[in-house]
């Protein structure tokens, strides 16, 4: 689970330009290779400065030959979490999940659960999209205000993971720059999901947070 605090609304203008996220690779060999495997949540703020983006990656290190048959797994539920009241619990989600080629895109919305259960909320405001193929052209879905991508992408988190582990093992003191990067040519799955802020809630601060869930 990735978890990131932003402000919004009347606050925004003191954050503009501000670009958040959260990574993890590498580190959950109980669902390493699978759209269950979270590594990079990100929110930043749209082009439109009324809008937010959130990006979940999953199923990282995915090579060139190895992204061309890589898939969403239809019992995976990708979710991200908004609190808008400060007390660290959702008061809103967006939910991705896939069925047959395309991602469906469920809110924001109030789930009816909260915590490590999740129901589907299919009679929530749905934005699809077609799944895009490794090596075309970005298929966008928008409805309702609400734009949605899905498919292979470049991994864009750069961690050079050799100088890391020369300072953890105290044979360096610092980075280099610019440094190597371990993810360059590797490929992630992603879900971006673009929304006006004034679906999120009146407040000037929101926790954000991500999740997969297995069916």
């Amino acid at each position: 689970m990735k978890n990131l605090k932003i402000q919004i609304g009347a606050a925004i203008l003191l954050i503009a330009g501000l670009f958040l996220m959260a990574a993890d690779h590498i580190e959950a060999p109980a669902v390493s290779g699978t759209s269950a495997d979270i590594t990079d949540f990100y929110c930043f703020q749209g082009e439109s400065s009324s809008n937010l983006v959130f990006v979940a990656n999953v199923q990282g290190l995915l090579s060139p030959m190895a992204t061309a048959d890589a898939s969403f797994d239809e019992n995976v539920l990708i979710e991200f979490n908004i609190d808008n009241d400060g007390d660290n619990v959702e008061d809103l989600v967006i939910q991705a999940i896939p069925r047959d080629g395309k991602m469906y895109v469920f809110g924001p919305v109030a789930p009816s659960t909260t915590g490590a259960s999740s129901t589907v909320m299919t009679t929530a405001t749905e934005t699809s999209v077609d799944i895009t193929s490794y090596n075309e052209n970005a298929n966008i879905g928008d409805e309702n205000g609400i734009k949605v991508f899905a498919g292979p992408r470049d991994d864009p988190f750069f961690m050079d993971f050799t100088q890391y582990g020369a300072i953890v093992g105290g044979n360096a003191t610092s980075f280099n720059d610019p440094g190597a990067d371990t993810f360059a040519g590797s490929n992630v799955m992603s879900v971006v999901v673009e929304v006006p802020k004034s679906l999120l809630g009146t407040g000037a601060t929101i926790n954000t947070w991500l999740e997969t869930k297995i069916k």
